[in-house]
Parts: structure tokens; sequence; C-alpha cells
């Protein structure tokens, strides 16, 4: 009898201390994506800086893939190696290709025929296109709750987009707008198609791989192109320099290393709505630099997105 009890006792505290571990691992994985659309947020007055005055798309995205595969395979040289089974190898680097280098540079194609804002209004559905995606392909639950969570989030970006400027015009808006829908499609692919490999091996295992093969795609396309880029001639410069740098290591590196670590504990639907805070960050950014002033709606988008992500990720839990 005292032995049953023992054993009920100790049953209890052992699932008790499991609970406990799951909730402080997804507090974390909220933080780290937190993190990474923070650090990419930044990247947006930066990244307009580096194409205006050092380099062009594909030699800006050639380095930045190339600087981040040698950061994370210097980084896997002094860990323990991980065997990645031959499937998984195959869909981390298609992942890789639809996740960075077809989805960045569709941004980048975007953003020459069509405005920032009509750009950023297509991109805050990052999370609809992943909801819709993850119940079709992996079984993600849409619940009344989870749809209005995620409809708060849109609607906190597009307010803070629609408040901040006029929507002007590009040079052919349909071709970028279909461009944006495009981009944001190929994100939601990436963050379905490896959210299982990423409960299986560690970030830096991961990104090595997508980093490298985002490297021999870009950097071969770029080559040819690189003496018409100021940052790689006698015209260099440490603003240069230290922009591009901010880029591969935080923006690209750093950013991406969180996004895999996040997945291993998030629902992809949850971590694709912190990717309307990415509008919200770069406005803040624009203020303290001088190049916007703060108005009403920026502080309730960004409370809006923050409670988006609470309300799909803990109401909804707690409701199911």
């Amino acid at each position: 009898m005292n032995y049953e009890l023992f054993r009920n006792f100790a049953l209890k505290k052992q699932t008790s201390s499991t609970k406990n571990d799951m909730e402080n691992q997804k507090i974390q994985a909220h933080g780290a994506i937190l993190l990474a659309n923070t650090i990419f947020g930044l990247g947006v007055p930066v990244t307009k800086l580096l194409l205006s005055d050092w380099v062009s798309p594909m030699t800006y995205m050639a380095t930045r893939s190339l600087g981040a595969a040698v950061v994370f395979w210097l980084i896997a040289s002094f860990m323990k190696p991980e065997k990645v089974e031959r499937r998984d190898l195959w869909v981390i680097m298609l992942g890789g290709l639809m996740g960075f280098v077809v989805s960045q540079t569709l941004t980048a194609w975007a953003l020459d025929y069509t405005s920032p804002v009509y750009f950023s209004l297509i991109a805050t559905l990052t999370p609809v296109a992943v909801m819709l995606c993850a119940a079709l392909t992996i079984g993600e639950k849409i619940t009344p709750m989870k749809s209005f969570g995620v409809l708060l989030g849109i609607a906190g970006a597009v307010l803070m987009v629609l408040m901040s400027q006029s929507l002007g015009s590009g040079k052919n808006d349909l071709i970028g707008i279909s461009l944006a829908i495009l981009s944001v499609l190929t994100w939601a692919i990436y963050l379905i198609i490896t959210r299982n490999v990423a409960e299986k091996y560690s970030p830096v295992t991961q990104m090595k791989y997508v980093f490298l093969i985002s490297a021999i795609v870009t950097v071969p396309i770029a080559l040819p192109e690189l003496p018409a880029n100021a940052l790689y001639t006698s015209a260099w410069g440490w603003d240069g320099v230290l922009e591009m740098a901010f880029i591969v290591i935080c923006a690209t590196a750093l950013g991406y290393f969180l996004i895999p670590y996040a997945m291993k504990y998030l629902q992809a639907t949850t971590v694709s709505i912190y990717t309307n805070l990415q509008p919200v960050i770069a406005s803040f950014v624009a203020i303290m630099l001088g190049q916007d002033v703060l108005t009403w709606d920026k502080p309730v988008a960004g409370v809006l997105v923050l409670l988006s992500a609470y309300i799909v990720t803990v109401v909804t839990a707690k409701s199911e």
C-alpha cells in the first residue's frame, strides 16, 4: 500500500516536472522567435542602405548565403557531428532554397515592381497562408479562436502600414503584388516542410546545409556582377562593411538559427504570426533614426501582434 502511494507520488512529480520543462521550453521558443523577428525588422533599414549604396540585390543575397554558411560550418566544427538521414537532408536543403533563396529573391523583385506598402500589406497574410497550408499538409487544427488570433495580428500590422504612409504605386503593381504573394507562399512552405526536421536536428546542423545550398546557387550568379558593386571595389567604406556584417551575422546567421529552434516547440502558425512584428520594429527604428515620428498606431499595432500570438498559443491550447 505504502509502495503504491510512493509510486503514484513519484509519477505525479515526474509528470509535473516534465510539464514545467515543456512550458519553459515554449517560453524560450517565444523569446527566440520574438528576437528573430526583431532582428529581421532591424535589418530592413540596413538592407535599404546596402542596396542603395553598396551592393546589387544578387550580390547581397550571395554575400548573406556565403557568410552565413561559413559561420555555421565553423560553429559545427566545434560540435559533435550529427548524422543526417538522406531524406531529411533533401528536406533541409529544399527548405533552404524555398525559405531563403526563392522567398528573399522574390521579395527583392516584388519591391522593384511595387511600393513597400503594398508589399507589406501582402506580407501580413503570411500567418493565414501558413495556417491554411499547415492544416492541409501536417494536420494543424484551424479553430475559431486561432483564426481570430491570426486576424488580430494582421489587423495590427495593416493598421500601422496604412497609417504610416500613403500607398503610392510602383512601376507595375500587378507584377509586384503577384511576386509578393509567391514570396509569402514560399516562406509558408519553408516553415511547414522543415517542421519535422526542426524537431530532430540542432539549428546549427540544419542551417549549415541551408546556407551551403544557398551559396552554391547564388554565388555563381553574383560573381559576374561583382566588379560593379562598390563594396567589392576600391570605393568600399567601413559603413558598408559594418552594415553587411550586421546582415550576415545578425539578420542571417542568428535570425535563421532562432527560427528552427522555435519550430521545435511551437506550431508553424504561431511562428508565422511574429512575422507581423517586422514592420512594427522597422518603424520604431525609423523613429529612432529620425526618419519617422511616433504616432498612436505604432504601439497599438505592436500590442495587437503580441496579443495575437498569445491567443493562438495559450488560449487556443487551453480550449482544445
